[in-house]
């Protein structure tokens, strides 16, 4: 073996000379097995193991470091591991400084310049959605939601979008105990006609409301998700119908649900 070949395989001298992939190679792996443990709640050392392709005993050292800075702890009675206290307060700073209308605002503002129509910003409230942001139009006919405004899930664009997300279990729940009140003609008041249209929005990505909760209105919605990969809420467009023509519906739709993922990933939220 050559002086360099003894040199390439000894230990560096200080961790802050490493110029090479093995230091952040290491740290790519930790924020790995970080990152496996919040999705999964806990997790024994074998499956961890397995799940990210890394050798056990590779996995334990980072486990064991992880724990030594409590972002991860141990449950001794199931030997399981589950994500530390540090990690909900690293967290939490990042959720002081930023909140969901902080982080949207500027992805509402991009959709409703590209699209020409108003943007919306909802949150899920058991069977309804509320209001918390808009950016309007500049166009003179456009839609206006008051802060606040609450609307049926089944009559709303961004209430379809999240009901879309649901098991059906809990869809037909929901249904059952809040029924399907028709606004409009165009509203979809029956089980039947709800269930056809939200296998579309699935499908696509993103739901079409026209005229469903208002007369001459159109919106179209996606759903907004949490770190669980639990709709919480969604972003829409909404505007007069006649401007919602079949040639602009697919592509306005692409980028509202471009834009709820957007806000999704910097919520660290996980589609379902």
């Amino acid at each position: 073996m050559t002086q360099a070949e003894r040199k390439s395989r000894g230990r560096p001298k200080s961790p802050f000379t490493d110029t090479g992939a093995q230091t952040m190679q290491a740290l790519d792996r930790a924020l790995g097995v970080l990152h496996a443990l919040a999705r999964q709640e806990r997790a024994s050392l074998t499956d961890l193991s397995l799940s990210l392709g890394i050798p056990t005993a590779t996995t334990h050292r980072i486990l064991t470091t992880l724990q030594k800075h409590r972002f991860a702890e141990l449950d001794d009675a199931t030997q399981d591991w589950m994500v530390g206290i540090e990690a909900y307060r690293t967290g939490a700073s990042f959720l002081k400084r930023m909140n969901l209308s902080d982080i949207s605002r500027p992805v509402m503002r991009t959709l409703m310049e590209a699209t020409g129509e108003t943007a919306n910003l909802a949150l899920r409230d058991r069977a309804e959605v509320v209001f918390i942001g808009q950016v309007e139009t500049p166009n003179p006919i456009r839609a206006f939601f008051n802060p606040g405004t609450r609307t049926a899930m089944h009559a709303s664009g961004t209430g379809k979008a999240i009901l879309a997300t649901l098991p059906e279990a809990a869809l037909r729940a929901l249904i059952q105990s809040a029924g399907l009140p028709a606004f409009t003609d165009h509203t979809l008041s029956t089980p039947a006609e709800l269930f056809a249209d939200l296998d579309l929005t699935r499908a696509r990505g993103w739901s079409f409301d026209r005229e469903e909760r208002h007369l001459g209105m159109a919106c179209i919605g996606a759903a907004i998700f949490d770190a669980q990969g639990q709709a919480l809420g969604g972003i829409s467009i909404s505007g007069p119908s006649a401007r919602f023509d079949a040639r602009s519906i697919p592509d306005y739709g692409r980028q509202v649900a471009a834009a709820a993922a957007e806000i999704t990933r910097a919520l660290g939220g996980t589609p379902a």
